[in-house]
């Protein structure tokens, strides 16, 4: 075996940076070293990895199929080192949630691992679906919780808790006490979404595919809190998880809109890569995650106990 695990080190922070300086300053390397090790298992290989493009580079197609088997040796490497040197926690975790999830769960659950494993060295990343599912097939996160489909061929997706979206309004506004709304009313009304790329918005966009015409869109944000404040000020109406509205609900400040005509029931995953090692962190975190959920239909029935 001629190949180091330092090299395939090497190999794989440059993959995730297409740079060999962003990937050497991320090592703690020279830029010549980097550059040499990455050199020298292309040479002991008599292959290339990467295409070039002046300072970028990019994976090509034997690059792209070693970069997963690369990780996960690298992960088990790490996991015999932990052993040896007599340490039997868990070191590190990276996870990525999309903004439903990152903001009124994730956080709760990661508290709760850390408590448990103070150890551990764990990261949250969240952005929109779209984004995890890219971090995931990269390799730049262990784990991603999403909200949206995912068919990407090198990830595995597994159910987690069912979710619901509700159209929701001002007090105030009209469509507050008409009790059940038909899709053509909902056309006439101005619209808050969620951006285009967004597990929200996929699943709205399909309970409207039939009647996209109808909508007037008057506002695309990224923030749950933002479309909820703008509905809150009367720009419009919106649609987003249950789960982000019942305190608003419970307050009084927003209010559902009954529209039995449009199916708004969608699924939160698990996704990972297909060739990922999962490190025992991450089955624990899984575990843990399970464990909050067990039992509950939907996820605004989650209850989550409080941080100390």
């Amino acid at each position: 075996m001629h190949f180091t695990l330092r090299q395939l080190q090497v190999f794989v922070a440059i993959a995730q940076h297409e740079s060999v300086s962003r990937a050497a300053e991320y090592l703690s390397l020279s830029q010549s070293a980097a550059s040499t090790s990455l050199a020298e298992l292309e040479r002991q290989s008599s292959c290339r990895l990467f295409d070039r493009a002046g300072k970028r580079l990019s994976l090509n197609a034997l690059g792209r199929q070693l970069l997963p088997q690369a990780v996960a040796l690298l992960d088990q490497a790490r996991e015999i080192e932990d052993l040896l040197n007599g340490r039997t926690g868990f070191g590190s975790l990276d996870v990525g949630a999309t903004l439903t999830i990152g903001n009124y769960l994730a956080t709760l659950l990661i508290g709760s691992f850390m408590q448990r494993h103070p150890e551990c060295r764990v990261k949250l990343h969240v952005h929109n679906t779209a984004t995890i599912v890219h971090q995931v097939a990269q390799h730049e996160i262990d784990l991603g919780l999403i909200e949206g489909d995912c068919n990407h061929p090198d990830i595995e997706v597994h159910p987690w808790v069912e979710d619901e979206l509700v159209v929701f309004c001002a007090p105030g506004h009209p469509l507050a006490t008409e009790g059940d709304v038909g899709i053509e009313r909902l056309g006439r009304e101005a619209w808050i979404l969620r951006e285009q790329g967004s597990g929200t918005r996929l699943t709205f966009d399909r309970a409207m595919r039939h009647h996209t015409s109808l909508l007037n869109v008057r506002l695309e944000l990224e923030h749950t809190e933002a479309i909820k404040r703008a509905v809150e000020s009367g720009l419009g109406i919106g649609c987003i998880s249950r789960l982000a509205l019942r305190d608003a609900f419970r307050r009084g400040s927003l209010v559902p809109v009954q529209t039995p005509g449009l199916d708004l029931m969608r699924q939160f995953y698990f996704i990972w890569h297909r060739l990922k090692y999962q490190t025992p962190a991450m089955r624990e975190f899984i575990d843990g995650c399970r464990a909050f959920t067990a039992g509950v239909r939907r996820s605004d029935e989650i209850v989550l106990p409080p941080i100390a």
